[in-house]
């Protein structure tokens, strides 16, 4: 057996045709985008009232002066940080308040260090945010320890608060701390974030469409 098996098991150590081997490989990049793509446009459909409604909710907050802090783990955090950037700095539109909480790598390693990973956004949420402000949070197995406990700090600060999560939505859909919650229904790691990609950019669409214009004084 190679190294290379348990990712694509038709690959074996005494292959020298590289024909045969790219032809399998195309095919199955091609069948993982057409899975990808079935998967978002039937979860975009799922939860379309879900996320009309999160997107109302938080157009109300940016209205109201409210800022947006994400925050995830891995490739959760390279979302989050999108995420924040598309609200703050996006393409066309109304540049709305957002920062990821996951972006600055000298304030999670003092805070892991210092006080323990689990923390490392709730803490941030404690020094930074306020009432009216909005915490969305992502997990592809929707029960991370430090997603959750940002949750619970976001509760108790008034925060509005939503969760993207995979699998079956894990302890975020159990948990009494998030107000909006939209589940990727898949057991893939790389099809739910592929997907919550989407689900952001369409939250992203939604939000801007029903912001007010912003006031200059």
């Amino acid at each position: 057996m190679t190294r290379t098996d348990f990712l694509y098991p038709f690959i074996e150590g005494d292959e020298r045709d590289a024909g045969p081997l790219l032809v399998d490989l195309a095919r199955s990049a091609a069948a993982k985008g057409a899975a990808s793509l079935a998967l978002r446009d039937r979860t975009l459909e799922d939860n379309r009232d879900r996320l009309d409604a999160l997107a109302e909710a938080m157009a109300a907050r940016f209205d109201g002066g409210g800022r947006l802090f994400t925050f995830g783990n891995g490739g959760s955090a390279t979302d989050a940080g999108a995420a924040a950037a598309l609200f703050a700095r996006p393409p066309a539109g109304r540049a709305l308040p957002a920062r990821s909480l996951a972006a600055d790598a000298a304030v999670l390693s003092a805070l892991g260090n210092d006080v323990g990973f689990e923390l490392v956004f709730s803490r941030q949420l404690i020094a930074h945010a306020a009432a009216g402000d909005m915490a969305l949070g992502l997990s592809t197995s929707g029960s991370s320890a430090n997603v959750l406990h940002a949750f619970a700090e976001a509760r108790r600060r008034g925060l509005l608060t939503a969760g993207l999560a995979g699998y079956d939505g894990g302890a975020m859909a159990a948990s009494g701390d998030v107000d909006h919650l939209l589940v990727v229904p898949a057991q893939s790691v790389h099809r739910v974030q592929e997907v919550q990609a989407a689900l952001l950019h369409a939250l992203w669409h939604a939000v801007v469409a029903r912001v007010g214009e912003e006031v200059v004084s």
